[in-house]
């Protein structure tokens, strides 16, 4: 028996990969397929079973492609209520692969429909947990993700009593000695304190994982709810892709049309090239979202899903990556066209953080940190907090008397920030991006 991990680190997802005597199985695949198909040629092995724990918020899951392309059966909770060919799995049900099997564990908490996976190897004994979204490493899954999203929904304080009681008789019910193979790791906005480990046992976790220690479940859920990180735009959108399933990755990454951006459009454009590059010029009314490793995940909390945008580059490499990676939570389609274009007329000047520290009050000083940021240090005392995921929807709020600086924690969100505000303020007040220059400012 072999239990290979893959990762994505710009998601903190890991996917996985059991094989035993010649078949395969994939536990929450990636929306690109062709690791897994890479890795069964290397073992010499059939791809026979896919496996969700739940259908996934944060990305796009492969499985109806692998589905059709290997002839896998797609194993859900019945809970589910999947609308692709499926087998349900549930608790007292199991799969046989090769000389393995896999037993289902119904561990509602995360979403009503998760379930952990346990893996039987050959000589009958419990090896190791696949546990999706419900136990972290050193954390447990968030319960606020499916109040409007998924065949069922369910508040979050009932979710997080299920997670409660998940926890304790379903998986600490476990052997010390099981491996805890999880869906995500630490960055993950699944959860709010995962480890950077990949793996665990029970027994590690029943020692130094929070959420599993001896507590009432009032004071449990409390702490559950309290502090989780913001919820992107694209998590219910992504619910429901992989609740009907996608189609294949590929296709969908040729089906982006590559052309220069018309010279009259109302288009959201999306610039990804390096912030001193785009500030050197670009199109006017462009947001400066980098391209850096969250790139995906803030173009899903700033772009509402159906809202068509254009992608600019900084070169053909990078165009096809960001295409990639767009697709990995379900945004190819809204790509209207994308280009690796020419400096725009339009530029944006460098700020002097001196000018701040000097003449502070003669500023609006925006900060689009996360509220956990925000509660954790602030780092001026009469700057407005609107969190970036928030801005959009929040311009009114900000004043148009003085020039406008805005300020993240270390540069790369304060020129998205900085951009989106250039655009929907129309010029009526200069604002500037005072991008790594915060730095200066923690000290």
């Amino acid at each position: 028996m072999t239990i290979h991990q893959f990762e994505d680190k710009n998601l903190a997802h890991y996917s996985y990969a059991v094989v035993s005597n010649g078949e395969m199985a994939l536990i929450d695949p990636a929306r690109n397929p062709q690791p897994y198909y890479d890795f069964a040629l290397a073992e010499k092995a059939k791809i026979t079973t896919v496996i969700e724990t739940h259908p996934h918020a944060d990305f796009i899951s492969s499985h109806l492609e692998i589905h059709n392309t290997a002839g896998a059966t797609i194993y859900v909770s019945k809970l589910l209520a999947a609308e692709y060919q499926h087998q349900t799995f549930d608790e007292g049900q199991s799969i046989k692969l090769g000389l393995v099997v896999f037993k289902a564990l119904n561990t509602p908490g995360h979403s009503p429909d998760s379930i952990s996976i346990v893996l039987i190897d050959e000589h009958g004994k419990s090896n190791a947990v696949f546990t999706g979204d419900t136990l972290f490493i050193g954390d447990c899954g968030r319960p606020d993700l499916r109040e409007s999203a998924g065949a069922i929904t369910a508040a979050r304080e009932k979710l997080a009593s299920q997670m409660y009681h998940s926890l304790r008789d379903k998986l600490m019910a476990l052997p010390d000695a099981v491996l805890v193979y999880p869906a995500h790791g630490a960055g993950s906005l699944c959860g709010k304190g995962l480890s950077k480990a990949n793996m665990s046992t029970i027994g590690a976790e029943r020692m130094g994982n929070w959420s599993v220690q001896e507590m009432k479940e009032g004071d449990f859920i409390k702490e559950l709810l309290a502090d989780q990180p913001f919820v992107p735009k694209y998590f219910p959108f992504a619910v429901a892709i992989n609740k009907r399933g996608a189609g294949p990755f590929r296709d969908a990454v040729r089906a982006v049309k590559r052309a220069p951006l018309p010279r009259d459009t109302d288009l959201t454009i999306i610039d990804s090239r390096p912030e001193r590059l785009f500030k050197r010029g670009h199109r006017k009314g462009t947001i400066n979202l980098v391209g850096d490793r969250k790139f995906e995940t803030w173009l899903g909390a700033i772009v509402n899903p159906g809202e068509s945008f254009h992608l600019v580059a900084e070169n053909e490499d990078t165009l096809n990556e960001l295409i990639e990676r767009i697709a990995r939570v379900g945004y190819e389609t809204q790509i209207a066209t994308a280009s690796v274009e020419e400096p725009g007329p339009d530029a944006m000047d460098l700020f002097d953080p001196e000018l701040l520290r000097k003449t502070e009050d003669a500023f609006t000083i925006v900060d689009i940190r996360n509220p956990s940021e925000v509660k954790a240090a602030k780092i001026f005392k009469k700057a407005i907090h609107i969190p970036l995921y928030e801005l959009r929807e929040r311009i009114k709020e900000i004043p148009t008397d003085k020039p406008v600086v805005v300020h993240c924690a270390g540069g790369n969100r304060s020129a998205a920030g900085s951009t989106i505000l250039r655009k929907a303020l129309h010029g009526a007040v200069p604002v500037f991006d005072l991008s790594d220059g915060v730095k200066a400012f923690w000290e």
